[in-house]
C-alpha cells in the first residue's frame, strides 16, 4: 500500500534537509569523539565536574568512563534528541498539512489513489528520513571511534543506544504526523506538533536540573528513553524502548485513520 511516485517526490523534497542535519550530526560527533581521552579523562568531563548543574540540565552527565558511556552522555542527552526531533517537526508539516494549505492535496486525491495510500506513503517518507538519520549517526559513530580509538567502543551497547534513539524519534514523528493529519492549517499542525515534544523536552531538562523538580520527568515521554539504563543493560530501559516503539505504531496508525475519514474541505 504505497504510491511509489508520491514516495519518490516526498524523498526528493526531504533529501536537502537530511543532508543539512547529517552535516550537523557529523560536526558534533567528530568534535565530541575527538575530545575523549581513555587515559587522562576528557576536557568535557572536567567541565562537567566544574559545572555539574549546567551539564545535567542538557543531559550531559557521564555515568561511565567507557567510550560508549561518554558518547551517551555528550551526544545522546541533547544532540541526538534535538536534531532528529527538529527533522520530525519540519518534515511532518511538508507531508500533509502544507499540501492542504496550498491546494495540492486536491490533485493527489483526484488521482486513483486511496486516502489511506496517500497517508501511508507520506508516513513512510518521514519514517525513512528518521531511519536514515539514526543509521547514519550509528555508522558515523562506530567508524569514527574505530579510527580514533580502535577497540575502545562497545559496539553492541552503542547500537542498542541508537535503537532506543530510533524508537524515541519514531514516537516523536508519530506525534508530529498525527497533528499534521488532524489540523488542516499548517500553522496549527506545526504549532501543536512541535509544541508537544518541545514541552516534553523542556520538562525533562527541568527534571534534570535538581531534586526539587525530579518528579517532573514522569510528566513526559522522554523519561521512557533511559540512555543511562540502556548503556547499563537495565531491563527497565529496554521496556521503555518497546513502549515508545509501540506508541509510535499507535500514533501513525491513528494518523492514517484520521486522515482517511476527515472532511478536508478542498
Amino acid at each position: 500500500m504505497i504510491n511509489w511516485t508520491l514516495y519518490k517526490r516526498g524523498m526528493q523534497g526531504s533529501w536537502r534537509m537530511l543532508l543539512i542535519f547529517a552535516a550537523v550530526i557529523t560536526m558534533y560527533f567528530s568534535v565530541i569523539i575527538s575530545m575523549f581521552d581513555p587515559k587522562l579523562g576528557s576536557a568535557l568531563n572536567e567541565f562537567a565536574k566544574a559545572m555539574p548543574e549546567l551539564m545535567a540540565v542538557v543531559g550531559m552527565n557521564p555515568v561511565s568512563a567507557e567510550l560508549a558511556g561518554f558518547l551517551e552522555a555528550y551526544l545522546y542527552g541533547f544532540i541526538m534528541l534535538v536534531f532528529p526531533m527538529l527533522f520530525c517537526i519540519l518534515s511532518s508539516s511538508k507531508l500533509i498539512s502544507r499540501h492542504i494549505d496550498r491546494g495540492s492535496m486536491t490533485y493527489l486525491l483526484a488521482a486513483p489513489v486511496k486516502r489511506e495510500t496517500v497517508a501511508l506513503t507520506q508516513m513512510k517518507v518521514m519514517a525513512t528520513g528518521i531511519f536514515a538519520l539514526v543509521i547514519y549517526a550509528t555508522v558515523l559513530g562506530i567508524v569514527n571511534c574505530e579510527i580514533s580509538f580502535p577497540g575502545e567502543l562497545d559496539i553492541g551497547k552503542f547500537i542498542l543506544l541508537n535503537v532506543g534513539t530510533l524508537c524515541l524519534q519514531l514516537f516523536i514523528g508519530g506525534i508530529c504526523f498525527l497533528c499534521s493529519c488532524v489540523f488542516d492549517d499548517s500553522k496549527y499542525a506545526v504549532g501543536v506538533g512541535a509544541g508537544i515534544p518541545t514541552l516534553g523536552f523542556v520538562i525533562q531538562m527541568m527534571a534534570n536540573a535538581g531534586k526539587e523538580l525530579e518528579n517532573a520527568k514522569y510528566a513526559t515521554f522522554f523519561t521512557l528513553f533511559d540512555s543511562d539504563g540502556i548503556i547499563a543493560g537495565q531491563s527497565g530501559a529496554i521496556w521503555g524502548m518497546i513502549v515508545l516503539f509501540a506508541g509510535a505504531i499507535v500514533l501513525f496508525s491513528t494518523a492514517i485513520v484520521v486522515f482517511s475519514r476527515k472532511d478536508l474541505h478542498i
